[in-house]
């Protein structure tokens, strides 16, 4: 059954046709994602959920280098000390994700890295991180501190996940490398781990974090149910009154007005 990836408005990435043999990326995710220690398996339903993993990944991919099709680092990246915090906080999931991978990759152990990558694209940035910035990117002016704060931080991880998914993903890579223009239009495959900034963050600060993200699962919970009942249209619709204490507070509270934006509604008390 054929499927065809359809073109990415703004990127410059070419369509990936998955033919009736799937296509070479799409086989070369299923070994790397098959545990060699174990049996292996495959199957027409198996090689279905492969070609989501790879949806994933390279919308993930494609909504990365849209969004800093503008940004030169070399004029416009916003040291690390001035960035804003959630960018910072992304550049700290983005050097622990690349630690883990890298270690996997010297144990060989190429289904924990796949496994890895799908779930920063999915979890990290998909559900969290994109979500919250997009607000940011379209709404700010176009060379504001805010928005190339953003920029910065999407730069350096675009650059780590082309790198680390080079090995596995060969040809998504070194497409989309080209279009992000690293190191003058060399090929991906002459590169070395992507150098991420110290983001600067104390672990308190990134336990904050990790607060906050489990609160904001809790939120989009109720919101949809909200949605669900036709009680509200979409999340920006909702006013939150929130009450809490101890080390959830602390977390919520640090972030003042910021809290909305986190949350992706109209306030957030």
């Amino acid at each position: 059954e054929g499927r065809k990836m359809s073109k990415s408005k703004g990127t410059g990435m070419a369509p990936q046709q998955v033919s009736g043999t799937l296509g070479a990326e799409i086989l070369r995710l299923w070994v790397a994602s098959s545990d060699y220690s174990a049996e292996l398996t495959i199957s027409n339903e198996i090689l279905k959920r492969v070609v989501e993993s790879y949806r994933r990944i390279r919308n993930t991919l494609r909504f990365l280098l849209a969004n800093i099709s503008d940004f030169d680092p070399a004029r416009h990246a916003v040291p690390v000390a001035q960035m804003t915090e959630i960018d910072r906080y992304a550049l700290a999931l983005g050097a622990r994700m690349q630690a883990a991978v890298v270690e996997d990759y010297k144990a060989y152990q190429f289904h924990l890295v796949t496994q890895k990558l799908q779930a920063f694209c999915a979890e990290d940035l998909g559900a969290f991180y994109l979500d919250i910035l997009k607000d940011r990117l379209y709404t700010c002016g176009a060379d504001s501190r805010a928005r190339r704060s953003a920029q910065t931080a999407l730069w350096h991880l675009t650059g780590s996940l082309l790198r680390l998914m080079a090995p596995v993903l060969s040809f998504t890579a070194e497409e989309a490398w080209k279009v992000f223009g690293g190191n003058g239009g060399k090929s991906v495959f002459e590169e070395t781990w992507q150098p991420l900034p110290d983001a600067g963050l104390a672990q308190s600060v990134i336990d904050q974090w990790e607060s906050v993200r489990q609160f904001r699962e809790l939120v989009t919970k109720r919101i949809e149910e909200k949605r669900e009942a036709k009680e509200i249209g979409s999340s920006l619709a909702a006013e939150l009154d929130i009450r809490a204490h101890g080390p959830t507070h602390d977390a919520l509270a640090r972030l003042g007005d910021e809290l909305r934006f986190v949350l992706i509604t109209s306030r957030a008390s």
